[in-house]
């Protein structure tokens, strides 16, 4: 009985572990509407062959607001190198205006609405779900769970990664 469990176990973990978007796989194609100008935006395509960082997001998420100012200042710094930022508002559960949000962070970065359906092609079960994605799609970096609470000092450490990634990108 207990080998007959530890197999079933054994088996649920690698099915998980295989619909999981970790690093090294291509990142799935999506199609989605811009918060910002209502236009279409088409993954890969808007990649350009450049890097980007990848965020998904809600207005209710206190580990959201405490990252966007760090969003920001990593969009200022790598938009040189064609790095583009592309959010997603998903896990919305209709609270706040995703639109009013985003219009608050001023600074340039692609934000799509209502993205769930991407999120779940993507694993995100938490937020913020951050990812970085090269010039041809492959995942390069995914964020790992935490216990910090949400503030400063995981924030930090989320654009201290991010940055690290980035820097191997941009050489």
């Amino acid at each position: 009985m207990l080998i007959k469990y530890i197999s079933t176990l054994w088996l649920c973990l690698i099915f998980t572990a295989a619909q999981a978007v970790g690093y090294g796989d291509k990142a799935p194609s999506w199609k989605g509407t811009d918060l910002v100008d209502g236009s279409q935006i088409e993954f890969p395509h808007i990649l350009k062959d450049k890097p980007a960082v990848l965020v998904f997001w809600a207005t209710w998420c206190p580990y959201c607001k405490a990252f966007m100012p760090y969003v920001k200042e990593i969009q200022a710094d790598y938009a040189k190198h064609g790095i583009q930022i592309i959010s997603f508002n998903a896990l919305e559960r209709g609270i706040g205006d995703p639109k009013a949000y985003v219009d608050t962070l001023n600074f340039p970065l692609v934000a799509i609405a209502e993205a769930d359906k991407i999120a779940e092609q993507y694993n995100v079960q938490f937020i913020p779900g951050l990812m970085i994605v090269n010039g041809d799609g492959k995942v390069v970096y995914r964020r790992r769970s935490t216990n910090l609470p949400a503030g400063k000092t995981v924030s930090q450490q989320w654009a201290e990664e991010v940055r690290l990634v980035l820097d191997i990108l941009t050489e």
